[in-house]
């Protein structure tokens, strides 16, 4: 990384850096290309999550135990290094911008990472496996960090106005919906039916390969086409400890990314638990998941159309409270579903409320760092985002805590010991936990300060000397409930 780092030139004080105000403002980048970068990024690391743990421990015999420990040391170098890379991108001074280099360099990595991943010898055992899994699955994760803290962070430079952004946000979770549908249920019939067998590996490597090649070309793709502009590469290098220190006393920071988190964490639960919601609570064979979640999943993209125009009508702001509200009424749907039927009309529910929350969350963390950037003068976004992504960190022990529940609330505990009423445990993991994170969320999105729109010459930094652009500089606006 240091040697990465090194050539985009972080830290030297020889850089060439386009002044602000020297250069034209580049052609702005067609919302499409800037979105199709999303199944670039999202297709690898769905399938290195959702095949890891067939792939190493029920094929090639991982310990769990080992395994385990793995994970925790997976988890401690995600949470360090995704507000490094973010902070080195904010630094990164090039001709090509800040975040091209390295959406350049991380996609080829996280390809050979990936197919390395799944090309384990069969012959590796013991600490030889242990110590394969842990080197590859914490380079993919360190290279998908990578790309996600650029990635992300262009959103609210390509498209300053709140409009724009919702048309490519919107895009870009239609192409994250399609990743999603493929990791669920592409990937599993390539693997052990078209390429393999449901006993060897082969066909994990040759998806993988096929799969990382199509990364790499979607994400170069994206990334040259996307015109960064100049004016956002201020002269002056954000320092890391003094940024950290400045986001986590921002009120907002800790508000939105709550608020947030109660959406990540409730569709968390839903995602883990579907399968065993259709089993236990619908009483219906496993593979009946498949139409509750494809239901939910076109719903979804359909609906983002339909939210994209409702942000550009109403606001991001008018339609993320809306979006909660049906989230949370989806849930509660869900709860009295007595069959397949049921439970997919309920799923039209949750798929719509979902659909908005994917349209507009993003849009909402956009504000928080337009108004850090006015009121700073200094465009941070990699930093700042990867900061969020601490929220997202909650998922994983929510999750935990809420199966552990089950069994001291239910009894269940095993698909051996799964007590007495597994159908009510699920309804509570699947609807009820779900629901009051939801509710908790439509009530805080309506009374929490939100920053206004940010003019985008407000959130650019202006040349020594000249006076400071009308808008929200030193004391950013607030939304508050009407």
């Amino acid at each position: 990384m240091h040697g990465a780092a090194h050539g985009f030139g972080i830290g030297e004080e020889g850089d060439r850096v386009s002044q602000p105000g020297t250069a034209l403002a580049p052609a702005r980048t067609p919302a499409w290309r800037y979105a199709i970068g999303m199944l670039g990024t999202s297709i690898p690391i769905n399938m290195i999550k959702g095949s890891m743990i067939l792939f190493y421990v029920d094929i090639l015999g991982l310990d769990v135990r080992a395994y385990g420990v793995v994970m925790v040391i997976y988890a401690v170098i995600d949470a360090i290094d995704n507000p490094l890379l973010g902070h080195l991108s904010d630094r990164t001074r090039t001709r090509y911008g800040r975040r091209r280099p390295w959406l350049l360099v991380g996609a080829p990595m996280l390809a050979a990472c990936m197919i390395a991943f799944f090309s384990a010898p069969a012959s590796l055992e013991g600490i030889g496996l242990v110590l394969w899994f842990a080197v590859f699955a914490i380079l993919c994760e360190a290279f998908d960090s990578m790309l996600n803290a650029n990635y992300g962070a262009l959103l609210p430079e390509l498209y300053p106005r709140e409009r724009d952004r919702a048309v490519a946000n919107g895009l870009r979770q239609g192409f994250q919906l399609v990743a999603l549908v493929i990791s669920l249920a592409v990937t599993p019939l390539l693997t052990t039916s078209v390429f393999g067998t449901e006993d060897s590996t082969q066909g994990f490597r040759t998806t993988a390969i096929i799969y990382g090649a199509v990364a790499l070309v979607v994400i170069v793709f994206m990334a040259l086409g996307a015109r960064e502009s100049p004016r956002y590469s201020t002269r002056e290098r954000p320092r890391l400890l003094p940024s950290v220190w400045s986001i986590v006393r921002n009120p907002m920071f800790w508000t939105v990314g709550l608020t947030g988190a109660c959406y990540g964490i409730a569709m968390a639960l839903v995602l883990s638990g579907i399968q065993l919601y259709v089993r236990y609570s619908l009483g219906l064979p496993v593979e009946n998941a498949l139409y509750l979640q494809g239901i939910v999943i076109l719903v979804s993209a359909g609906g983002l159309v339909v939210w994209t125009r409702v942000v550009a009508r109403r606001g991001a702001l008018w339609a993320w409270r809306l979006a909660f509200a049906v989230l949370a009424a989806g849930f509660a749907a869900l709860f009295f579903a007595a069959g397949l039927v049921t439970a997919v009309a309920a799923g039209l529910l949750v798929g719509a409320g979902w659909s908005g929350m994917l349209a507009t969350n993003d849009l909402i963390v956009a504000r928080v760092l337009d108004a850090d950037a006015a009121r700073n003068g200094e465009h941070r976004e990699g930093l700042f985002l990867s900061a969020f992504g601490f929220f997202g960190r909650l998922n994983g022990i929510a999750t935990g805590l809420a199966l552990t529940s089950l069994g001291v609330f239910f009894g269940y505990n095993s698909g051996d010991d799964p007590g007495a009423d597994p159908g009510l445990a699920f309804r509570m993991y699947l609807c009820v936990y779900p629901f009051v994170l939801t509710a908790i969320g439509a009530v805080a999105a309506r009374v929490i300060s939100v920053p206004i729109e940010t003019p985008p010459e407000a959130a650019e930094p202006d040349e020594p000397g000249e006076p400071p652009p009308p808008g929200p500089v030193d004391e950013p606006g607030v939304e508050h409930r009407p």
